[in-house]
């Protein structure tokens, strides 16, 4: 068995993993989700995204990048969360 070759370039971090996150963000916005179903809805844009426009001639490599861009728009999101309330817990503790 052979493993496909994916190419993955430098626009898939900087385009595809800010606009599920963007996405993502107004669809939490402006639907009113559940906090639970964030990362699910995250995965599923990150799929759609990947299979239909970035590798729409390669099912396995849109897949596999749209587990990518789903899975790091989640951790992007999660981290910067963190930071920020660990700045601010920081700043109060120092007043």
């Amino acid at each position: 068995m052979d493993f496909p070759t994916i190419h993955t370039n430098f626009w898939d971090a900087v385009i595809g993993v800010p606009i599920v996150l963007i996405l993502t963000q107004l669809i939490k916005i402006f639907l009113k989700v559940k906090r639970k179903f964030i990362p699910t809805i995250a995965l599923i844009i990150g799929l759609i995204i990947s299979v239909f426009f970035s590798h729409p001639h390669n099912l396995i490599a849109g897949i596999f990048m749209g587990f990518f861009y789903g899975y790091a728009a989640i951790g992007s999101y999660s981290s910067l969360k963190t930071t920020i309330l660990s700045f601010r817990k920081d700043k109060r503790t120092y007043r």
